[in-house]
């Protein structure tokens, strides 16, 4: 699996999609962009305060010959996106949480002032930049927490389809295979309806990383073995995720509630499900909520030594990828390279 990403930058490299990263005070930032210079898979845009920037790069001795650095606090493009951020709010609802859910709520009007306050900010030139089709792709996370890379998203860039769920996953990079876990970042308690949904969206990630989905929702029972309310929303879920899947006419295995042994031990799932499609060769794994979602990745990574590369936010109708901010220069080097096979995806589509 350590060939993965390399396999993945191969394929990137002639396009030379352009990637910008809106936490360019960051360190380990600076040191991914000369990474990325020095493979030559993209073109990298930086955004930040200059003088800051450059004094990083003079003490840590990092040259960077080809990237291209903007201060969105000191550039005329500001008055250009302020304007067209008032036209897009007009139209759409701006970002909430309530109870643990995000939302779109009825937008607030704004002045232009203030719509100029929020486009100087990095997080939310970055995304204007996307919207507008001069980057290809965001990359953020890395100092900011997920909720101001997912507000500023939430109120330029839409979803795929109407009324749908951003999810987030993490490709998971084990010494002998590659697993997909969803959803560690967004959701904090899905319905049924959208953890069916987020298991759709992974299993259209797997398909484009060439990986078979065979998609178990995870639960502490195996088809029936035990008894308890909270396993109603997990077996509804696996219900609709079959019926959506037919409805958008893919063939794809689905089944659940289903233990992680048994999702992905042969031995565990003849004796747990013999019946099940699924023995022990699961490829997607359906957490029922980011509580369980995000303490597996962590694990998995930290005592399996698992590569962990994410989370790649999924049902965006643009690649904006989210980084943990415990993230190391390869993984946002890998979150680049997946952003811009992304690009390219989304290009292929619209042809």
């Amino acid at each position: 699996m350590k060939d993965f990403i390399e396999q993945i930058k191969k394929k990137v490299t002639a396009t030379q999609k352009i990637i910008v990263f809106p936490e360019a005070e960051d360190l380990r930032v600076l040191q991914a962009a000369a990474q990325i210079e020095k493979e030559g898979f993209a073109r990298v845009i930086l955004l930040g305060n200059y003088a800051v920037i450059q004094k990083m790069l003079v003490s840590h001795n990092i040259i960077l010959k080809h990237s291209q650095f903007i201060d969105p606090s000191k550039t005329d493009k500001t008055k250009q996106y302020a304007e067209l951020f008032l036209q897009l709010r007009s139209k759409k609802r701006h970002f909430g949480k309530k109870s643990g859910k995000h939302y779109l709520a009825k937008s607030k009007k704004l002045s232009f002032s203030d719509a100029l306050a929020l486009v100087q900010q990095p997080m939310y030139f970055a995304v204007m930049m996307l919207y507008t089709g001069e980057v290809a792709g965001v990359v953020a996370g890395s100092v900011k927490p997920k909720s101001v890379t997912l507000k500023s998203v939430f109120e330029i860039i839409a979803t795929k389809e109407r009324f749908h769920r951003v999810s987030g996953l993490f490709l998971m990079m084990l010494e002998d295979k590659l697993l997909f876990f969803a959803d560690c970042a967004v959701q904090i308690n899905p319905s049924s309806k959208e953890l069916a949904e987020i298991a759709i969206d992974s299993a259209e990630t797997a398909q484009m990383f060439g990986v078979k989905p065979k998609i178990a929702f995870l639960s502490f029972s195996t088809k029936g073995s035990n008894k308890d309310e909270s396993l109603d929303r997990i077996r509804n879920a696996v219900v609709l995720a079959k019926k959506l899947a037919k409805k958008k006419g893919r063939n794809i295995i689905i089944d659940g509630e289903m233990q992680v042994d048994a999702a992905l031990e042969k031995r565990v799932a003849k004796r747990k499900c013999a019946d099940s499609p699924i023995q022990g060769d699961a490829t997607v794994l359906i957490f029922p909520d980011l509580n369980s979602a995000n303490i597996a990745y962590k694990l998995v990574e930290r005592l399996a030594k698992a590569n962990a590369i994410g989370p790649i936010l999924q049902g965006l109708s643009k690649p904006v990828n989210d980084l943990s901010r415990g993230c190391s220069v390869s993984d946002i080097v890998a979150v680049a390279a997946i952003t811009c096979y992304e690009a390219i995806v989304n290009d292929d589509k619209k042809k």
